[in-house]
């Protein structure tokens, strides 16, 4: 099963466990890994799982731990480095209009956005920067990281598996994976629009 020429099936088989746990970690610790698929990854290392290729339990454990210290780290990152990012020029890897998404997204949600920002791609990696540079409490910040970690992962993967041993790969795990990639941004596009409205009434 392809997916703009990525075959994600093969790919995460390829990888294995150490993959999976280290992009999942990537995507929410650095804030070079925006790019990477944490949700349509975490829903098809799922159903993998459910197709046996994975153990469920194992699965499921290393992903929430590589979520928990990912956000930590990227905590840590904004709060010692962060500042600088400000300053900093565009590259490749680095565009100060995703930080500045993410910031504008935390000043409008304070704490919750470390949970909510898990379902958002690009703002789920530097929600947490943002959080550190604003110096957000760390026992709150632990509290939302812990949870939105586990409903992010457990939900996806839980998802995944349960799909796994009743449809039919090839016809229907491209519609869903387009499908959660869609939901994942519509927040996003939805927080544009109401921007652009409030924009225009002033």
């Amino acid at each position: 099963m392809e997916f703009f020429g990525i075959d994600l099936v093969s790919l995460i088989k390829a990888v294995g466990y150490a993959g999976v746990f280290g992009i999942v970690f990537a995507e929410t610790g650095l804030f070079l890994g925006f790019f990477l698929p944490g949700d349509s990854l975490l829903f098809v290392a799922g159903f993998l799982a459910g197709q046996h290729f994975f153990s469920l339990p194992i699965l499921i454990s290393g992903l929430f731990l590589s979520a928990v210290l990912g956000n930590v780290l990227g905590y840590e990152f904004g709060r010692r480095i962060g500042p600088k990012l400000f300053s900093r020029e565009d590259s490749f890897l680095f565009q100060k209009n995703h930080v500045l998404k993410a910031q504008s997204f935390y000043n409008t949600h304070g704490p919750k956005t470390i949970m909510l920002a898990r379902f958002m791609p690009i703002v789920r990696t530097f929600a947490p920067i943002v959080a550190g540079v604003a110096n957000m409490r760390y026992r709150t910040f632990l509290i939302y990281n812990i949870l939105g970690a586990f409903v992010w992962t457990v939900g996806l993967v839980v998802l995944g598996y349960s799909l796994g041993s009743v449809i039919d790969v090839d016809r229907y795990l491209l519609p869903i994976i387009l499908l959660i990639i869609f939901l994942s941004f519509l927040p996003g596009i939805i927080a544009y629009l109401r921007e652009r409205r409030k924009g225009k009434s002033a």
